[in-house]
């Protein structure tokens, strides 16, 4: 195992630092302390040879571009929408910025994934990093101190795991954006990517994506992923594509609840998480227009895939969903892994 540094770049006066993890098998990943972001993740394809499965960019100044979507970002204090950019907490309505259809989304206009986190690394294997967020940050009630550590284990795992503490109650909805493409550049769209997710449930969403609380069956429509099926089967089906959050057939601890598969690498990626939702995001809004690509790619529609691991999409409004309130004394906790393997 070994952990690396190099410089990569320097925004609001701190310096961007770019850290890589090894493991003995050659699998290795790049994060920034700028947004935690994942710039590469190489894994092997089922005749050993390495590429990168994930989207992003040659340069910071890709990820601060305007409309970068989120790639490979940490995504805080709350990922996915906030309807109307309000809330309602112990009797005081907070409004937040509305940055998305008149909706808030992954945070606000400065969210968890567009600050500079501090980098510590804990082992040749992993790396701690941390932000406190100020109380009233992009509207958020509350000094939220937050620690996030990734390691890269020697069965080609990627741990990503989460804790946060508050000294006001306050929504808390930590996850990773990594867009996903196994074929590692080779195809220019993930339709061909067989999808299992293990959910009976979705939840379903209004023009804007918001949930209006219902928790319909996948049963019989284009949702249901409990087998899995090429993304491309039934993505017609849905207007706009897939962009919703599945509810979770699982415990209350780490369970593994989905996985990619490529067929033409041979590269399989599984899914573990202690969260009872993913938002399974095919990518519906790249276009081709992104500037600093990876080898000055074009990512167009559908070239990546997201499965972020969350709690359920406007929580603070759902008073039905799993709770996303912190309260001072409680510690959050979250756990995901990614573990790479061909068959």
């Amino acid at each position: 195992m070994s952990l690396t540094q190099v410089p990569f770049g320097t925004t609001d006066g701190k310096e961007v630092i770019e850290y890589t993890l090894t493991n003995g098998n050659g699998v290795s990943v790049k994060i920034l302390n700028y947004g935690g972001t994942i710039t590469h993740l190489m894994a092997p394809d089922k005749s050993g040879t390495f590429g990168d499965v994930v989207l992003g960019y040659d340069s910071l100044s890709g990820y601060q571009q305007a409309g970068n979507p989120y790639f490979g970002s940490l995504i805080g204090r709350y990922g996915n929408r906030i309807a109307n950019g309000k809330f309602t907490l112990d009797g005081k309505t907070y409004t937040l910025a509305l940055n998305n259809n008149g909706n808030t989304l992954h945070g606000g206009n400065k969210g968890f994934d567009k600050v500079v986190w501090t980098g510590n690394p804990l082992s040749d294997s992993s790396l701690q990093l941390t932000y406190h967020s100020v109380d009233g940050e992009e509207g958020y009630p509350g000094n939220l101190h937050t620690e996030v550590v990734y390691t890269l284990t020697g069965n080609n795992e990627l741990k990503i795991e989460y804790k946060a503490s508050t000294d006001k109650a306050t929504p808390i909805n930590l996850t990773n954006h990594a867009y996903f493409n196994l074929s590692a550049g080779a195809d220019s769209t993930v339709l061909d990517h067989e999808l299992q997710l293990k959910a009976d449930k979705y939840t379903a969403v209004n023009a804007k994506l918001i949930p209006t609380g219902q928790l319909p069956d996948v049963k019989g429509t284009p949702f249901d992923f409990n087998t899995a099926k090429k993304i491309g089967n039934d993505i017609g089906k849905v207007e706009g594509g897939f962009d919703h959050n599945w509810v979770l057939t699982k415990g209350a601890g780490l369970e593994q609840i989905g996985a990619l598969y490529h067929p033409a690498s041979g590269r399989y990626m599984e899914v573990f998480t202690t969260e009872p939702g993913v938002q399974f995001y095919s990518g519906n809004f790249l276009d081709g227009t992104l500037t600093n690509t990876k080898g000055g790619k074009k990512y167009v529609k559908h070239a990546g895939l997201c499965l972020e691991t969350q709690h359920f999409p406007d929580s603070p409004n759902q008073p039905s969903f799993p709770s996303t309130i912190l309260k001072p004394g409680e510690t959050y906790t979250q756990t995901t892994v990614y573990k790479f393997s061909t068959k």
